[in-house]
């Protein structure tokens, strides 16, 4: 992987407060990267919570022997990113959106975050898939599910934050 691209896509992506694409990227540096280099960095990997956690965990576990007593604690949360063109399948699809009070059409991001000394360092993250049809009862007609819950998902998430000695009481560490 590399880790110069991954490093300048983060930003990228944490920096744009409007839709971000891999043209706008190499247009933001001026082509010095093509958008072909990046599409095909993003298409090259498997990303997740493990390739996650072997990313950040040095950054944790840097959090985690500062000075000063204060103990970190982890944060959950989902998001949705809108996908209101995007044919559905079992990641596109229907979801309530506590924040407009609707269902959208998007991708289910569920996250937990370590925050310590007024750092947030992500540490897990899954999306939510609806992998299974039933029949609604209420209108008759087919739609998708997810197998697990969001919850059972979350604590699927915490139990391995604690198994990397995350957050554990009393500051325990692993390796």
């Amino acid at each position: 992987m590399d880790k110069q691209l991954l490093e300048t896509y983060s930003d990228y992506l944490m920096s744009s407060f409007s839709y971000t694409t891999a043209t706008g990227l190499s247009m933001m540096v001026e082509g010095e990267i093509s958008h072909d280099k990046i599409t095909r960095f993003l298409g090259s990997g498997n990303f997740n919570s493990i390739k996650l956690w072997e990313k950040v965990k040095s950054t944790v576990r840097q959090l985690d022997s500062a000075e000063g007593g204060e103990k970190g604690v982890l944060i959950i949360d989902d998001t949705i990113e809108e996908k209101p063109s995007t044919d559905e399948n079992e990641i596109v699809n229907w979801y309530f959106d506590h924040s407009k009070g609707r269902v959208v059409k998007g991708i289910n991001i569920i996250s937990v975050l370590y925050y310590k000394k007024g750092v947030r360092v992500p540490v897990a993250f899954e999306l939510v898939r609806k992998t299974k049809t039933i029949k609604d009862k209420k209108t008759g007609k087919e739609k998708r599910v997810s197998e697990k819950t969001k919850n059972e998902q979350y604590r699927e998430m915490l139990r391995i934050c604690v198994k990397n000695y995350i957050a554990t009481p009393n500051n325990e560490r692993g390796s």
